[in-house]
């Protein structure tokens, strides 16, 4: 498993390293790629990793990074701050989006 650091270490490690270049945002059935005026449905992205990160000190320091690629090969990064969303995102998104749908999910 590869050491990434903090939460600002992994999406530079991500961008820098790995291609992920660009920054998604979350909507209710989509992500958005606003530098591109793009959006893509749950159809439309793979999650590729997720890394989960726990504040030592603060439970609001905890995120979830995911890194995506979109079907016309977009990659990204989505930051989810733990149980920001919920509530605010659809169940489909919910599902893609879950932690335990069989991928391999890296602490640091």
């Amino acid at each position: 498993m590869k050491d990434y650091g903090t939460l600002s270490q992994a999406i530079n490690k991500l961008k820098l390293e790995e291609g992920y270049e660009h920054d998604f945002n979350l909507q209710d059935e989509q992500i958005e790629l606003k530098s591109k005026n793009e959006t893509f449905g749950v159809e439309e992205f793979e999650v590729d990793k997720v890394l989960r990160f726990e504040g030592m000190s603060n439970p609001d320091d905890n995120a979830i990074l995911y890194a995506i690629t979109t079907t016309n090969n977009r990659k990204g990064v989505l930051v989810d701050a733990y149980g920001m969303y919920s509530g605010q995102i659809s169940q489909k998104m919910l599902d893609k989006l879950d932690l335990k749908d069989h991928r391999d999910i890296e602490e640091s």
